[in-house]
């Protein structure tokens, strides 16, 4: 009996079975964009002709494309991917959109499949973000102030400045600004002001970095906080008050001079109808209840 376990161990062994590993070197790659690099994948098994092998790449958004896929490079990478030693890759340059996790699959008829993944990290240093800040805002306003990135990878840490002073991220850990109620998110870019007061006027801007280049920062724009301008509210109504006062007194004066239509001759003249004229001819076209009365004689 332990002859026959020992044999059917060994066949499994032989055969690949399901005791088999997939392993990739190295498990984890950074590479400047335009720069090449390989990707190696090896199982322990040796399943000869029977054998499957796939790579796959699944980006930061969770879609999956296929780099390799029935022995044939894909479509979308056949121009800067090769394959060599069978079960590796090699990309001549690379771009930031193969940023993500790239699965060596391995699997044979009597095998299922096993994988091991490689992460790649195409480093793109900051550009110049883009940042969103008002020129005047009132107090006590909501007020969010916006700064982005598409290109730096891996993902860059945002901070913002006020003049030349770093704001930091959690105000209320730093003694100097206790006071202080805005909400930053070196993550996403955003300075939220969840009620503006008079003491966050000033100069702002927007710096990105990441460890593939230097860091980029956008213009300063001065953010300036104001009262609500209740003297111009109070004002404007007042205007309007007086213009709705001398239109009523322009047309009551206007109504008493008679320069206004009277409503009965108005009445008048929207009754009055068209009278077509006399369909009989000669002198003044008199008609009298169907009778003609002659208004010439003649000789015969």
């Amino acid at each position: 009996m332990g002859r026959l376990v020992s044999l059917l161990l060994f066949l499994c062994a032989a055969t690949g079975g399901s005791s088999f590993d997939v392993t990739t070197s190295p498990p984890t790659l950074r590479v400047k964009e335009n720069e090449g690099v390989d990707m190696s994948c090896s199982y322990t098994a040796d399943f000869g002709a029977d054998v499957r092998m796939e790579w796959r790449f699944v980006n930061s958004k969770g879609s999956t494309h296929y780099v390799l896929f029935d022995k044939k490079i894909t479509e979308p990478y056949a121009n800067r991917v090769n394959i060599f030693s069978s079960t590796n890759l090699r990309f001549s340059k690379v771009t930031r959109q193969d940023n993500g996790e790239y699965f060596c699959d391995v699997s044979s008829s009597s095998s299922p499949t096993k994988n091991a993944k490689v992460a790649l990290t195409v480093l793109v240093p900051p550009s110049v973000p883009k940042c969103g800040i008002p020129q005047t805002v009132t107090t006590n306003a909501y007020v969010a102030l916006t700064c982005h990135d598409p290109d730096s990878s891996p993902p860059p840490t945002y901070n913002w400045y006020k003049g030349t002073t770093l704001l930091p991220a959690d105000p209320s850990k730093n003694v100097a600004f206790k006071n202080a109620t805005y909400k930053l998110d070196s993550k996403t870019g955003m300075l939220v002001f969840p009620s503006v007061t008079k003491m966050d006027t000033g100069e702002y801007y927007c710096e990105v970095s990441n460890d593939a280049g230097p860091s980029q920062s956008c213009k300063s724009v001065k953010m300036e906080v104001r009262d609500i301008n209740t003297g111009g509210i109070v004002a404007g109504v007042i205007f309007g008050l007086l213009f709705l006062g001398l239109l009523i007194g322009g047309l009551w004066y206007a109504n008493k001079k008679g320069y206004l239509p009277l409503k009965s001759e108005s009445n008048k003249q929207q009754s009055a109808a068209y009278q077509p004229p006399s369909m009989y001819a000669g002198g003044g076209g008199e008609e009298d209840n169907g009778e003609f009365k002659q208004k010439s004689s003649f000789v015969v």
